[in-house]
Parts: C-alpha cells; structure tokens; sequence
C-alpha cells in the first residue's frame, strides 16, 4: 500500500495549529503519522492554505433540499415554518433530484458526516450510496397526547425504512427517533421517546423564537397560527410559567446525548440552568449553531460568545437549502468570523471538526488527524473562502 504525503501552511489537526509539519497517509487515507519537514523525504504534495480534517455537519434537513430559493429571506421563523409546512410537496423526481445534488455539494466541499433531520424516509436511497456517515434523527412531530402512539407507530415506521436502505451502505450510519421542537411535541409523547432513546444521541430544536417560552409560559402566541395548520386551535402544551428549555428538558433523564438546534433566543440564565441540570441527570448536551440559517430566516445571530464563555460544547451546522444558501460549513466559518471576530480560528475549526465527531460519537475515526483515523483530507483556504476536498 502507498503512502501520501501532505504539507500546507498550517496544518489543523483538529485541535490547534502546526506549521512546518508533513501529514502522512496510506491510499486510503488513513492517518499514518504528523511528523517534522525536515524528516518527511520526498514526494511531499504541498498546498496553499490550511489542511484540516473533514467536516461535521451536527445540522441538516436533506429531504428539504427542493425548497431551494422557495422560502426567501427574512419571513421570521412563524410564517418560515408555516411555509415549509404548506410548501414541502413537490413530485418525487425533483425532491430526490434536489438531494443528489444537495449531498454531492456537501461531499464535494469537504462534509464527511452529518446529523441529519427528517420526517420521512425520502433520503434514504442517496445516503445508502453516500460516502458521508450519517446520524438520522427520524424528528417526531405529535402535539396532542391522544394522537401520541399512533404518530410514534408512524415515525417508527419511517425509522424501519431508513435502517433497512442503509443496511449495506459503504460507510457509517445510525438511525433514531428524536423530537422536533418543544412546540410540537406533547407530555405523553416526550415521555415516551425518554423511554425510547436510551443512550442514544438526539436532537431538539431550541428556543429559535421568543414566542417559544411564551408558549409555556402563558400557552399563547404566535406558534398558535402554525397548530392551527394542523387542526390545532388552542395550545395543548402546559402552562408552566417557565422558558420551554426549562419545561421540556425534565422530560428526559435516559443518559441521553441531546442537540439543542439553533438556540437563538437562549438567554444566559437558561444555559447555566441546562447545564446544570444536565450534569445532575447525567445527561449531555450538545449545543449546535446554524449561523446563516438564523439570519436566513430572522436576519438574527444566537448569542454564541456566552455559550463560549460557560464552555458549552459547540457544534455547527447548516439547516437545510429551505433556509440557507448553501449547505457548506466554510460559509457557516467565514459568518462566526464576520459576527464573532473575537473567536479565534482555532476555536472555530474545533467546533466544525473534532467537537462535531465528539458529539456524534464518531471520533474514533473521524475529526482530526490522529494515527489510525480516516478524517477525510480538506483544503480550506486562510479566509476560510473555499474549501476543497483532497480525500
């Protein structure tokens, strides 16, 4: 078997910076060694920019690529989920048109996994040849507790499908049922994916609107217009006085690894009590960020130096082509660095690498350039402008 040899710049090996190194893989590209210019020999491939490992996407809605440029900026997140929720139906042939191309961009500029989000089994077929891992979370969506085991059967349905596609796949890839949002999930029905999730890593779409913790602190507000798209006319939830965060993460208490999505609204005093409340319940959370999507849609960042501040583990995502641009994480870089120029680079590359393999469990082989793993080799230029994937 052959051996490579790649130098750069800088070499970001999923923890800091390195210069005047030489990373060395087999044909595979699996990590061999990192070792000094001057002991690497010759044939050494050398390129402008960094080279770092693959990327996480800890945030995507594949089967939601069709609705490229159908939502436009700007709507607010009500009438942009009331537009998805509308919208979403096109024939066959386009939605899986639009995810062949959608995972090909994510491949292409350097995404080796992703946790991805979806309430069908319409992806199934394209990540069963994908040379991405993936983490399906099958999101539920059940507000009433009478309609709550009939909509599991439903999604566990779904789950089946996915399982049975990827079965073969030529790479890594897990399947499990999730919640959507606190606004869309019922008592009954958070009660029984705790029972369901055991252990298992899980998502959740967090407080991306004040009218989330209105929702459970007085049962109003704007969420009311999306419920009644769905034969909904008055809020099924409990009325605790309380944010949603603090109302709906009691609901779990498995051991479970859960992705709070977006966090946009989330104040400090929430993130403290979370955490908190995580470390006493041995829960642990994952906070994922989805900078343009946010501005997609609220033309708003989530307040991510306080995350920084109370050392949240980070991740970062790219939502779906219903409410970003693109699907690719040097966008998602070269945003933080425009809003958040007091984060270091470093700091922003740990979230899209290693930190992204962490929380997904998959980083005995991916997120940085350690001897035995298979990262995936990507040149990302020094303003994070372009990415491009060399293995």
């Amino acid at each position: 078997m052959g051996i490579k040899k790649f130098s750069a710049d800088r070499i970001f090996d999923g923890y800091r910076f390195l210069t005047n190194k030489v990373l060395i893989t087999d044909d595979t590209g699996r990590v061999e060694a990192i070792v000094n210019t001057d002991e690497a020999g010759d044939d050494i491939r050398h390129e402008k920019g960094i080279l770092t490992p693959g990327f996480i996407n800890g945030h995507c809605h594949l089967e939601l690529s069709h609705l490229k440029n159908v939502i436009p900026p700007g709507t607010g997140l009500i009438e942009f989920l009331c537009s998805v929720v509308t919208k979403r139906d096109f024939p066959e042939e386009q939605i899986q048109d639009a995810i062949i191309r959608a995972e090909q961009e994510m491949h292409n500029n350097g995404i080796v996994a992703v946790g991805d989000i979806g309430n069908t089994a319409d992806t199934a077929e394209v990540k069963a040849k994908s040379k991405i891992y993936w983490h399906n979370f099958v999101e539920v969506i059940s507000f009433t507790d009478d309609k709550a085991e009939e909509n599991l059967l439903h999604y566990e349905q779904v789950a089946r499908q996915m399982k049975t596609a990827l079965a073969n796949s030529p790479q890594k890839n897990r399947t499990v049922l999730t919640p959507h949002a606190p606004y869309s999930i019922s008592p009954k029905t958070f009660k029984i994916l705790n029972e369901k999730t055991e252990h298992a890593t899980i998502s959740l779409h967090n407080q991306e609107h004040p009218a989330e913790d209105e929702l459970y602190k007085y049962g109003g507000g704007e969420y009311l217009r999306l419920f009644r798209i769905f034969g909904v006319h008055e809020s099924p939830f409990p009325v605790t006085g309380l944010s949603s965060i603090r109302s709906v993460l009691p609901n779990f208490n498995r051991g479970q690894t859960i992705f709070l999505v977006h966090n946009t609204y989330m104040p400090e005093e929430d993130i403290l009590w979370a955490n908190q409340y995580a470390q006493t319940n041995h829960l642990k959370l994952v906070y994922c960020f989805c900078i343009n999507a946010n501005l997609y849609i609220e033309g708003r960042t989530p307040p991510v130096h306080l995350f920084h501040k109370h050392n949240c583990h980070i991740v970062l995502g790219t939502d779906s082509y219903s409410s970003n641009w693109q699907l690719s994480i040097p966008a998602e870089l070269q945003t933080f660095k425009k809003h958040f120029p007091e984060l270091a680079d470093e700091t922003l590359l740990q979230w899209a690498t290693l930190n992204g393999a962490r929380a997904l469990q998959w980083d005995n082989e991916l997120g940085s350039f350690e001897k035995g793993k298979t990262p995936g080799i990507v040149l990302l230029s020094d303003d994070f402008s372009r990415a491009e994937r060399l293995s």
